[in-house]
């Protein structure tokens, strides 16, 4: 199989094609040229090109549309634009709808082959990082397989067993063993929620989840996962106060889905607040949305960590905290968010606490007032 870099030039001047076609001789290269847009069109769905060079001034079908066809048939191409100094303008505009760089004319071999390389490498680099997101769905794919049939299926078979012979022996048992029971009874029943969260992070679906979007009103949402959290926070001598501006915009959104992101949220200021600290939840409308912030006086988080810890899995290398962590929370709520159109952020220093914010775009103002029943009672309860 030929393993060359696929290379489709398109200009309708004859000179130009020519030249370029020269100056890649005896590298290894394909070269197909094209004189017109359609024509262009037509080779990069039959040649499959890594790299297209495309001059927007064309006689016929424009550059720009061609280049448009190009990358519907395939995003992944590298697009370069060749233009003449007063079209650079157009260039930059082509830019903006896919095209990876531009190369002004007249141009030396030696422009005209650096920005050759420059684009085979961005090519590499685009085929890459698509393969490793196969890789990475295909691996989630299979964790959630071997967690749920390998690991799930017979810890629920165990407590299942040992439900019935708990019920069984129970006038046989002495008080000690019924205790040891029940603490193996617990345990189990951890790992098994433990296994749904893992299973939760890898596969929430985010189209179905907006599916059951319906206008919402944010503000129950934020006191029931504070209702949620607070016995933690008792036990933990831990204060949760709350700010929450009247009346708050309606988001397109699942109310059940948006509490379990700020539990998350909520919970982990808690999680990590010293004995006797406070957190502070404030939600405001701002601009086109809402911002939910959620501060803390804890331990804060280390710069180093601070990048990571909305991936799977990532549960920090500070150590500062005896806490056991799964990282998974936060990655479920940015997943939460993210199919929410909001976006989730921290800043956080060691030592003296963090402060998340979620910022979630509002209704337009024509579907203000409509958020469902439930949610409506919840506010008006008179």
């Amino acid at each position: 199989m030929d393993q060359r870099v696929k290379i489709l030039i398109i200009d309708d001047e004859e000179v130009v094609l020519d030249s370029c076609a020269m100056i890649l001789e005896g590298g290894d290269y394909q070269v197909v040229t094209a004189m017109d847009g359609a024509q262009g069109v037509r080779l990069a769905q039959e040649f499959r090109p890594d790299l297209v060079f495309i001059d927007l001034k064309m006689p016929g079908m424009s550059g720009l549309e061609a280049l448009s066809k190009i990358l519907a048939f395939d995003p992944t191409v590298v697009a370069i634009v060749i233009t003449g100094y007063a079209t650079v303008n157009s260039a930059v505009e082509a830019m903006k709808t896919g095209a990876y760089d531009f190369l002004p004319k007249p141009f030396t071999p030696d422009e005209f082959r650096l920005i050759t390389r420059r684009g085979i490498e961005k090519r590499r680099l685009v085929l890459e990082t698509i393969a490793l997101r196969r890789e990475k769905e295909a691996l989630r794919e299979q964790f959630a397989a071997i967690i749920s049939h390998e690991v799930k299926s017979p810890l629920g078979a165990v407590q299942q067993n040992l439900y019935a012979l708990t019920a069984e022996l129970s006038d046989k048992l002495t008080e000690s063993q019924k205790n040891r029971m029940e603490r193996l009874k617990s345990r189990i029943d951890d790992l098994l929620k433990l296994i749904d969260t893992w299973l939760r992070v890898v596969t929430v679906d985010i189209g179905k989840l907006q599916e059951n979007f319906r206008p919402t009103a944010v503000e129950p949402a934020i006191l029931k996962a504070i209702e949620i959290v607070q016995p933690h926070a008792i036990r933990k001598d831990i204060e949760i106060r709350s700010s929450i501006a009247s009346p708050l915009a309606l988001i397109s959104g699942d109310e059940v889905t948006l509490v379990e992101a700020l539990v998350n949220v909520i919970g982990n200021a808690v999680k990590y607040s010293y004995p006797g600290g406070q957190v502070t939840v404030t939600a405001v409308n701002e601009g086109d949305g809402i911002a939910i912030a959620v501060a803390d006086t804890g331990v804060g988080i280390s710069q180093e960590d601070l990048p990571f810890i909305f991936d799977d899995f990532y549960a920090g290398r500070s150590g500062q905290v005896s806490e056991r962590s799964s990282g998974v929370g936060l990655a479920i709520t940015r997943r939460i968010v993210e199919a929410h159109r909001g976006n989730i952020s921290v800043e956080s220093e060691v030592g003296k606490g963090s402060t998340f914010v979620i910022r979630l775009p509002r209704l337009p103002n024509g579907l203000q007032g409509q958020a469902s029943p439930a949610a409506a009672s919840q506010q008006n309860p008179n």
